[in-house]
């Protein structure tokens, strides 16, 4: 059956800009690093792209290392995309990183020139598209200048092969570096990408390089922010609650599950507990407060999520019917992340 998008789906999205330039993402947009690979359902995967977009998410995001195995949602969100969304293209933005292990040898992951135009060119033909609109370098490489992993960025912005240039994964000083290099290439860093969550706050941390931590620099520099991870690997949802199930990433040990046994300590599930009891009172699910709580701060651009069907996707999208927080609130959510109990 051939998809059309519903006539309403722009109707309750919320949309920000990115920073100081031309461009609006939807407040919740789609990452693909999970459930877009080998083994998952295609029926599923194509049905929580068709509700991503009747929801108004226009954002969808890729790597070129996302599967499992590396490269295989590209292949199945272009597979997607080519029968499903051409017609709207101009629409959606789409954006896909390099940096992580993809090929054997010298060439194959970091920020090489070479490794980050090969890896685009790749990408393209994966999903067989003409450009993507935002291409970032995944994560600082330490062996590599960083000028020529910026100048690698500006060269595929100015071939036409990505509309715009970004970042991942880089601390503020880094970041500093790499926003300053862009603005003198001519092509301003449009957006950065890093992990971000109640229980992962590493961001608001001071950068002694700077003395600022990682919003500060974002914000100063007319950078947007896109955060990842915002339920801590499914830490911030109830799954956890009660236990380990079964049919959990930490239950099923997937190969591309970052949760691991380890990090569900006592301390840690008695915190996520008491935020659950806060986000009863408030009328959400836990999930849907820890994307509300990060949507409260307005340098936050947008906030990826993953989704395993359109009916989980919806439930984080239902997060912006209520993002205000009391100070109340505010005070109630540091007294239980800070506990030591």
């Amino acid at each position: 059956m051939d998809y059309q998008a519903a006539d309403s789906r722009y109707d309750q999205m919320q949309y920000r800009r990115c920073g100081k330039s031309g461009i609006k993402l939807p407040a919740i947009s789609l990452g693909l690093w999970q459930n877009f690979g080998e083994t998952d359902d295609k029926k599923v995967y194509r049905e929580t792209l068709h509700t991503a977009f009747d929801c108004g998410i226009t954002h969808f995001d890729l790597a070129n290392n996302y599967g499992p195995p590396g490269g295989e949602a590209e292949i199945n969100f272009g597979k997607v995309f080519k029968k499903d969304f051409t017609s709207y293209r101009d629409e959606i933005l789409i954006s896909t990183k390099s940096g992580y292990y993809m090929w054997p040898g010298p060439y194959g992951e970091w920020g090489s020139r070479k490794q980050l135009i090969s890896s685009l060119d790749q990408s393209l033909k994966r999903m067989d598209l003409d450009y993507v609109d935002i291409f970032y370098h995944h994560r600082p490489d330490p062996d590599t200048p960083l000028e020529e992993s910026m100048m690698a960025l500006d060269h595929l912005v100015r071939q036409g092969k990505a509309l715009y240039a970004g970042i991942s994964n880089y601390p503020a000083g880094k970041t500093a570096e790499a926003v300053r290099i862009l603005k003198e290439l001519g092509t301003p860093c449009l957006i950065h990408q890093p992990r971000y969550s109640m229980l992962d706050r590493w961001v608001e941390a001071t950068d002694e390089s700077v003395h600022k931590n990682l919003l500060q620099v974002l914000e100063e520099n007319g950078v947007g922010a896109i955060v990842f991870s915002p339920l801590a690997q499914g830490l911030l949802t109830d799954k956890y609650l009660k236990g380990i199930p079964d049919d959990s990433r930490v239950g099923r040990k997937l190969p591309n599950g970052a949760l691991t046994a380890t990090g569900l300590d006592a301390s840690i599930l008695k915190k996520v507990a008491a935020l659950n009891e806060l986000a009863i009172q408030r009328g959400q699910t836990l999930a849907q407060m820890a994307i509300a709580w990060l949507l409260k701060d307005s340098r936050v651009t947008s906030v990826l999520v993953g989704a395993s069907s359109g009916a989980q996707l919806k439930n984080s999208i239902d997060s912006l019917k209520q993002i205000h927080f009391t100070s109340s609130e505010l005070e109630q959510i540091e007294l239980i992340l800070n506990s030591s109990e």
